[in-house]
């Protein structure tokens, strides 16, 4: 058998099991119970208040 060959029946069968699982594995970890109230504050940051005003440091600097 060439190389060709054997990467390619590598990749048809365990390397595509392990995409699956890892595909799986991020889908339970999103679903996960408890995650629900970390997304809901992340979803609402663009949302935040803007009205706070913007603190300078005492050299009169606006960079951060």
């Amino acid at each position: 058998m060439n190389t060709y060959s054997i990467l390619r029946e590598l990749a048809d069968s365990w390397v595509l099991l392990a995409m699956f699982t890892f595909f799986a594995c991020v889908i339970l970890w999103a679903y996960r119970p408890g995650s629900s109230d970390v997304y809901k504050s992340v979803a609402n940051i663009p949302l935040g208040d803007d009205t706070k005003p913007k603190t300078t440091s005492a050299k009169g600097d606006d960079h951060v």
